[in-house]
């Protein structure tokens, strides 16, 4: 049976405050000796995510902007997959345009009377300070394809309304460090699709999924073993997943427990 681990980044393997992943590079190097693939499944734009798979050494396929896109480098599965060639991968796109999710948000804010400011209109400086990203990594961030994520400066109820308004549309909002909205795209979809591919290349799988947030609840509804690691504040995100772990420790600290724990549990 071959392991799968899909990982949400920040807040998971990512430290939550400095993006740090070194209290998890023990259980890193044990998958890599074992040759299990780490999918990185994550809020971040395609480009963020090739910053951390070349600091990390993953040459995996990876999924980004909360399943908007899955990437697969160029032969890494020896059989035809779908999508599209683009820059070295295939491409399979399940989310809506960015510019057609941008412009409905600023449509919503205008018809429920929200104070809403999405990345796309913010300055690389600002999207730096709200995220804590290096500015040269806030850049990267910016440069997206499926999702606008936003900040609403009015009190909860307007931001209720902008909710309630974005699913009206047929569109759809989830939560990580900030509030996204996107089309009918999510996490879990794409490790679907994924999953399916790995299983046609080694027949009997088990998927492991580990995040933090709302927006990781559908990766982690689709997985065989979920995981939820611990946020900054100890606190863990109410998901309603059977069976679901709590991971030992904040970020990579209860990233590197999880993984070391179900590795040992699978081998035995």
């Amino acid at each position: 049976m071959k392991p799968i681990v899909f990982t949400d980044l920040d807040g998971t393997l990512l430290h939550p405050e400095d993006y740090s992943f070194r209290e998890a590079e023990p259980a890193l190097r044990m998958l890599k000796e074992r040759g299990i693939p780490i999918v990185m499944t994550s809020s971040k734009t395609r480009k963020e995510i090739e910053l951390y798979r070349r600091r990390l050494s993953i040459a995996d396929p990876f999924i980004s902007e909360n399943g908007g896109g899955i990437f697969i480098p160029e032969g890494y599965f020896p059989f035809e997959v779908e999508g599209r060639s683009i820059d070295g991968y295939r491409v399979i796109v399940l989310g809506s345009p960015y510019e057609e999710v941008r412009r409905a948000l600023k449509e919503i804010a205008a018809s429920v009377g929200a104070e809403i400011k999405g990345f796309g209109e913010m300055t690389v400086k600002e999207v730096a300070e709200l995220t804590g990203l290096p500015e040269e990594e806030a850049a990267l961030c910016m440069e997206r394809d499926f999702v606008e994520p936003f900040v609403c400066t009015k009190d909860g109820r307007i931001l209720n309304e902008v909710l309630k308004e974005i699913e009206r549309r047929g569109l759809k909002w989830t939560r990580g460090r900030f509030y996204h909205i996107m089309g009918s795209h999510d996490k879990g979809r794409a490790v679907r699709i994924l999953t399916a591919y790995y299983r046609r290349l080694h027949g009997d799988v088990v998927t492991i999924g580990l995040g933090d947030g709302l927006n990781d609840e559908p990766m982690l509804d689709e997985v065989d073993i979920a995981v939820s690691v611990a946020k900054k504040d100890g606190s863990y995100e109410p998901f309603m997943v059977e069976g679901i772990i709590r991971a030992r420790g904040i970020g990579p600290a209860g990233w590197k427990s999880a993984i070391i724990d179900i590795m040992e549990r699978l081998r035995g």
